[in-house]
């Protein structure tokens, strides 16, 4: 085996790098450019960036376009020309929507439509992946392999990298301990590692459930806010514990703790959708005006942990059918769908009215 990094650990390098505001090199499709994430970008590399000649664009989703009235000609996303005169405030501002009201950009916003826009699709992709907001500065630049070589930047070859961005990274057990918990004495937590350096997650067995029967099991994405701090903005606080006690009572069951805060979008990101909501809008469309899909989660990952762990079927703790559609979709048989109805408060209810109005979960 090589020293040299993989295709996945170059991907995972670039994240790091993107997120502390350093280029990354975007090849494919017979062109290249120089990537660089709106939310991490610093005034010395754009005017270094500009130093190299030539536009540069500003690639954002189009549910961000949307928002701002740009043109996404490229369905999914949009390529805004960024004035020559722009300054990373203005880059910034079009990126995040948090001063959209107080502040709202002067257009009319400028969309590219000719020429191709992979390599702007891959980066908002990976920016996104690396939970920056979805947004990224493009420079076109000759021969990006010679770039990246001569800056010492990570370079990504996007036709062999595209599947990547988009397959769920196969899971390792790390380790597993017993752990005696309020909900049950008979608890083990299981350690599971992506591939992709990505995060790690969790499984909590609860008992000995069987590897030949439908386990009663629960998808929980992290919630920081709701979990620790006992947040009354959602409920996934009472539903963690619930869930636990539901499986301490009948004696056995999998809690899979995912590490998928906001909905997928991260906790910083998470933050900037309540500040949205603060401004008046739902958490569905406070996603959108960031630029996200309604939900980012990725529930492959459960479906991978459960049948790595043995088990083919299941009983679900969930509201969601979405959580349903996807383990049944990835080789685990939900057998039941258990529900889960707790954690209303009045801070809430019109978050959980959305849930079920905009995300089709029964409640």
């Amino acid at each position: 085996m090589s020293l040299s990094p993989s295709l996945i650990e170059r991907l995972n390098r670039a994240r790091a790098d993107l997120r502390m505001g350093v280029p990354v090199v975007l090849t494919g499709q017979g062109s290249a450019a120089l990537v660089i994430a709106a939310e991490a970008l610093a005034p010395e590399r754009l005017s270094r960036l500009r130093g190299l000649g030539g536009g540069l664009v500003l690639a954002i989703t189009a549910h961000r376009a949307g928002t701002l009235k740009a043109r996404a000609y490229d369905g999914d996303v949009a390529r805004i020309r960024v004035p020559a005169e722009a300054t990373v405030s203005w880059i910034r501002d079009v990126a995040d929507p948090a001063n959209d009201l107080s502040n709202p950009l002067k257009g009319p916003l400028m969309s590219a439509r000719e020429g191709g826009a992979a390599l702007h699709r891959a980066a908002v992709r990976l920016v996104k992946s690396a939970q920056l907001l979805p947004a990224a500065v493009l420079l076109e630049v000759p021969d990006g392999p010679a770039l990246a070589d001569a800056e010492t930047l990570t370079c990504i070859d996007v036709d062999a990298a595209g599947p990547e961005l988009f397959r769920a990274s196969p899971l390792h057990p790390v380790v597993s301990a017993r752990l005696p918990m309020t909900a049950s004495e008979a608890g083990r937590v299981h350690v599971f590692r992506p591939e992709d350096g990505n995060a790690e997650h969790y499984a909590i067995e609860i008992g000995q459930p069987r590897r030949d029967a439908p386990v009663l099991a629960r998808l929980h994405s992290a919630c920081f806010t709701g979990d620790v701090l006992g947040s009354l903005k959602c409920d996934c606080g009472p539903q963690l514990a619930a869930a636990l006690a539901q499986m301490g009572a009948a004696g056995s069951g999998v809690l899979l703790y995912l590490n998928q805060e906001g909905r997928g979008i991260g906790l910083a990101n998470k933050m900037r959708a309540y500040s949205l909501q603060d401004q008046g809008f739902d958490t569905v469309e406070a996603n959108h005006r960031l630029g996200f899909e309604d939900d980012e989660r990725d529930f492959r990952i459960g479906a991978g942990i459960l049948r790595r762990m043995g088990f083919s079927a299941a009983r679900l703790l969930t509201n969601n059918p979405a959580k349903v559609r996807m383990l049944t979709e990835n080789g685990v048989d939900v057998v039941e769908r258990v529900p889960l109805r707790v954690g209303e408060t009045a801070q809430n209810a019109r978050y959980l009215a959305t849930k079920a109005e905009k995300s089709g979960h029964l409640l």
